[in-house]
């Protein structure tokens, strides 16, 4: 046998015995057998770098060092899941995609694992990326720490296909997570808080010989990529556990919503039996066709909803309520808490929402309160315990005038909330809009971050985001923290946004109720600025998904003379204020007022692409069959139900030839 052969042999061996003990819990080999097959072939790899495999067993060690995480964008968005507190929720999600698909539905049912969600790449069998989820659009690139968690397969086996995704969870588990305690504690550290924070914080660990120190492991529950030849999600959780992938084995593949709230109440009493953090149970309609023709909302899948178990209460004291003033004005009462312990972290401060909420619950200063994490992220108080209120404790009294300049505070009618009107003059509203601007979603301005926009703003230096254009190095270096090579990363940012395309400009530029998904419909509509500031109450409400409250914001928001001076500068700055020549390239009206129904399944296009030319070439995308459906463009398997409420309502079907020749 060849040295070459040797390795090779050693490489495929230990591999299976990794597979064998970290994936399917099943050693056949012991420790120490493994330890020595593992230093012969150190030891024939460090005397041949010739043959050396950066998807050896032997790299998982670490030892590559990260400085700065590289952010890369997902080549599939990550979306989030939609959350259900009741039964009732889980009914209502039924009943609405019911409306939306034929045919009978089957559910898989999965743990919902709580760790820090990751993106894993493979081509050719091999992985080659591994990304956290972000904002979902794009991820830090942590593949040198990935690799040394002994459950992520570093090379696939079977009929994996060329490439894809797959989705997950990084976990701690519990053994590992308090054996990393106690060892903290007899060193003198301080224990970590919780599993979850703690593997998020894993990842980001500049050296990868840490990481390969802490006990993580992988499980993963989601395929994602192009001609995969699956059929359901049930298959794909089969054909990853057949690829190598650690796949939790509580998945069930279930005919009704009954035999899910029996899954649901079996975990809620048994999740606590389990190695891992689980806060719930995800529902995922089980045929893949079904979930294509579902589709996604702007944040989530419809095909998809997570049902989380009854969150953790505790109970502490009020020890005051202050007020936070966001960027669009709106005040938030926060409750400032004696520290206490509630899922795995101290919680000081708690959500009160509204002054509508503090008059419901009737809380006052000195009062036990019981408080939880709503989805368990945000800690909110739940209720009073009345039995331990003091005889002389006073009603609390919402506040009348703004915290930070002041001015006194209107509430519109029909509004939960309070707001201070000194748009031009409230400091935290004009650092909030700054911070809007500049964050990810928006302009995306690299070597700024929040911290610095209120330096700028103390500091005299801006006072809207029109200023950050004209900032040079020698203004911001003398600011706290900013040494000579960051603030020549922040100026660059800044130069590098004016390319940022119009719609996120748009949604950047804060107007009240803009998203991202409104600033896309109004800049695709409105094609410019000026378009957008020209335009009527009623021009605004006939564009698709815009109602008289949004209307009304962007109205307002051009009327406000500061404002058009700002968009001004901008435009004078050469940021984008209208759609890009390429953009309008392959964009036309000739379906405009038409609203068209996409169903079933195509052989040359997929239904995103679809979508996308229906509605560069003016026309509205509607996921169901009514009587202002202009035609529908079907594909095989197209629901039975759905073809006689064509037949009833005389609405016309094309195939994709047909629809593709009609745009040409």
């Amino acid at each position: 046998m060849t040295i070459k052969e040797q390795i090779q042999k050693l490489r495929i061996e230990l591999s299976e015995h990794n597979y064998n003990y970290y994936v399917l819990d099943k050693p056949t080999i012991s420790d120490y057998e493994f330890d020595i097959k593992l230093k012969e072939l150190q030891s024939l790899e460090a005397k041949y770098p010739e043959f050396f495999d950066a998807n050896s067993p032997t790299q998982r060690v670490g030892g590559e060092i990260t400085k700065n995480f590289e952010t890369i964008p997902h080549e599939f968005r990550m979306f989030s899941l939609d959350n259900s507190y009741s039964k009732e929720d889980l009914n209502d999600w039924e009943a609405r995609i019911k409306k939306l698909i034929d045919g009978d539905i089957q559910y898989t049912c999965e743990l919902k694992y709580d760790g820090a969600s990751i993106s894993l790449t493979y081509e050719n069998g091999l992985l080659v990326r591994a990304l956290t989820r972000g904002d979902g659009f794009q991820g830090d690139n942590v593949t040198a720490n990935v690799k040394t968690i002994k459950s992520v397969p570093l090379k696939l086996k079977g009929d994996f296909p060329q490439k894809f995704d797959i989705r997950g969870e990084i976990v701690l588990p519990f053994e590992g997570f308090n054996k990393m305690n106690e060892e903290r504690i007899e060193i003198g550290e301080e224990p970590y808080r919780n599993p979850r924070n703690t593997a998020s914080g894993s990842l980001k660990l500049q050296d990868s010989a840490e990481v390969a120190k802490r006990p993580l492991d992988c499980l993963l529950y989601h395929i994602i990529g192009t001609n995969l030849n699956l059929k359901t999600q049930f298959e794909s959780l089969e054909k990853a556990r057949q690829w190598g992938f650690k796949v939790p084995k509580a998945a069930k593949l279930l005919s009704s919503l009954d035999e899910v709230f029996e899954f649901i109440n079996y975990w809620d009493v048994h999740r606590h039996d389990l190695p891992y953090e689980t806060d719930g149970v995800v529902i995922k309609v089980n045929s893949l066709a079904q979930q294509e023709e579902l589709g996604y909302t702007a944040k989530s899948p419809r095909w998809a909803m997570a049902y989380k178990f009854k969150a953790e209460q505790v109970s502490t004291k009020l020890n005051s309520i202050s007020y936070q003033v966001g960027r669009t004005g709106a005040i938030t009462p926060v409750a400032n808490l004696e520290p206490v312990e509630l899922a795995g972290t101290i919680v000081k401060r708690a959500s009160l929402h509204n002054a509508d909420q503090i008059e419901k619950l009737d809380v006052r200063l000195g009062d036990e309160v019981f408080v939880e994490k709503g989805g368990e992220i945000i800690p909110k108080i739940i209720a009073v315990d009345l039995s331990k209120r003091k005889s002389d404790s006073k009603r609390t009294v919402y506040i009348t005038h703004c915290p930070e300049c002041h001015t006194e505070l209107v509430r519109q009618e029909g509004e939960a909330q309070h707001y201070c009107p000194n748009y031009n003059g409230c400091k935290p509203q004009i650092i909030g809009r700054i911070q809007h601007f500049i964050s990810r979603k928006a302009m995306d301005i690299e070597g700024l971050g929040g911290e610095t926009v209120a330096l700028l703003v103390n500091a005299g230096l801006i006072n809207n985001y029109s200023d950050l254009y004209e900032l040079t190095k020698e203004q911001v270096i003398p600011l706290e923290r900013m040494a000579e090579k960051s603030a020549d990363n922040l100026v660059e940012g800044i130069n590098k946004s004016r390319s940022i395309p119009f719609e996120r400009v748009l949604y950047a530029l804060g107007i009240r109720y803009v998203g991202e998904t409104v600033a896309k419909k109004l800049a695709k509509h409105y094609k410019s600025i000026e378009a957008l500031s020209k335009a009527s109450q009623d021009d605004l409400v006939n564009v698709d998904e815009i109602g008289v409250k949004i209307a009304e914001s962007v109205q307002e928001f051009f009327k406000s003379e500061a404002n058009i001076e700002i968009i001004d500068r901008l435009k004078h700055y050469g940021l984008q204020l209208e759609i890009s020549a390429e953009q309008l390239e392959g964009q036309s009206d000739k379906l405009k007022g038409e609203i068209i129904v996409i169903s079933g399944v195509f052989e040359t296009i997929s239904r995103d692409e679809l979508k996308k030319l229906i509605e560069d070439n003016g026309g509205k995308v509607s996921s169901s069959i009514s009587s202002k459906t202009s035609f529908i463009v079907a594909g095989d398997n197209m629901g039975p139900s759905k073809k006689l409420k064509a037949e009833q309502l005389n609405i016309s079907l094309i195939n994709e030839y047909e629809f593709l020749q009609k745009i040409k």
